[in-house]
């Protein structure tokens, strides 16, 4: 770990600083998906009641965010792509940020059990200890199915805001929950693909490293095409209909030939364009997700008008 107080003094953290242990660009991913889940929910929620339960999700994954970076400093600091994050770069003590992820995450949930329903808060509590300890701790280091395990962790959002909403948990919310899980691995291998060596200098047995480029090719085609009834099959539900539906088949036809266009390539490919099209799929899967949660949010808000739905 870079020691900064010793080259160029004390350093005192600003807020910027704890706010980026949070990782805020996951959190966005969270917020929206968790918003959503609890939007097309079949049970209106009153907006303060909405606004709490969506400010504990936030705070949630914040916490998660605060005890991964505090767990990984060490591997943070070899990676080329997390050497700027606040604990290996010396702008924040591993100390205080495990003590910011605990702080927060026992806030987070006691306060959504009291504000809303224990389901939810079980499931957020769950949701922290499942990335922090069985991702971060055990599953990252040990095992190429890291991203494939570990990608319930962010799946579990739209799951916590539905059962804000209803107190339960549902077919559709079940779906909201598959439809992140299938979608991660496709979405993190592209982007191992062109970060192979980070991964390597710090020892994570990422899938690229154990078994090779190729299988990982290989591995985003079959995840992608498995994807695709997940999304489609949302569109039959109580909060699909035929705008998500029409999203649905723009977004997987433009996925699913991202991930064809991957497999297709090798090595002398991919070297010869600077990784042109793996880091196409990579913007292209952002898109994906935030495509299929845009369009059932639309669907939410035209069935309030009696214009959604089948």
């Amino acid at each position: 770990m870079t020691d900064v107080t010793q080259q160029t003094g004390t350093y005192e953290a600003r807020m910027g600083d704890y706010f980026a242990l949070m990782k805020p660009r996951v959190m966005q991913l969270v917020v929206f998906t968790a918003l959503v889940g609890l939007l097309v929910a079949p049970v209106p929620v009153h907006p303060f009641i909405g606004f709490v339960g969506i400010l504990c999700i936030a705070v949630g994954a914040g916490a998660s965010g605060a005890l991964n970076m505090w767990w990984d400093a060490d591997i943070d600091a070899v990676m080329k792509r997390t050497q700027s994050r606040p604990i290996p770069s010396g702008r924040v003590q591993p100390g205080e940020a495990l003590g910011i992820g605990l702080a927060l995450s026992g806030f987070s949930v006691i306060l959504l059990a009291l504000a809303t329903n224990l389901l939810a808060a079980g499931l957020l509590a769950f949701t922290i200890f499942f990335y922090a300890v069985i991702y971060s701790m055990w599953l990252k280091r040990s095992t190429p199915q890291n991203i494939v395990i570990g990608g319930a962790a962010g799946a579990f959002p739209p799951m916590v805001g539905w059962a804000v909403a209803t107190g339960g948990i549902a077919p559709e919310s079940v779906l909201m929950f598959a439809l992140i899980f299938m979608w991660t691995p496709p979405h993190f291998w592209a982007l191992a693909l062109f970060v192979k060596s980070d991964y390597g200098n710090a020892d994570v047995p990422m899938l690229t490293e154990t078994h090779g480029r190729r299988v990982t090719r290989n591995h985003i085609l079959g995840y992608t095409i498995a994807l695709v009834p997940v999304a489609l099959g949302i569109a039959f539900t109580s909060i699909g209909g035929p705008v998500y539906l029409a999203v649905a088949l723009l977004l997987n036809g433009w996925f699913l030939k991202g991930a064809v266009d991957i497999w297709r390539r090798d090595d002398a490919d991919s070297e010869a364009d600077q990784h042109a099209v793996e880091k196409r799929v990579f913007k292209i899967s952002l898109y994906y997700l935030f495509g299929h949660f845009g369009a059932l949010l639309v669907e939410a808000v035209l069935r309030t008008n009696g214009l959604g739905g089948w």
